[in-house]
């Protein structure tokens, strides 16, 4: 597994790929996908205060 690039912690999806075949195939992290996407939106503490209006 660590040759396909595979690691302990992997989310695996199992795909069939006909009788007596399976392909695992690493499902992307959607956190890694989007994380930093939205750096600059923002102005410092802008989030914070929206937060503090839902309490």
């Amino acid at each position: 597994m660590t040759s396909a690039g595979l690691r302990t912690g992997d989310r695996l999806r199992a795909v069939p790929r006909g009788r007596g075949r399976v392909l695992l195939v690493r499902e992307e992290d959607p956190v890694a996908r989007h994380a930093g996407k939205l750096t600059g939106v923002y102005r410092p503490g802008e989030l914070d205060e929206l937060r503090n209006e839902w309490r």
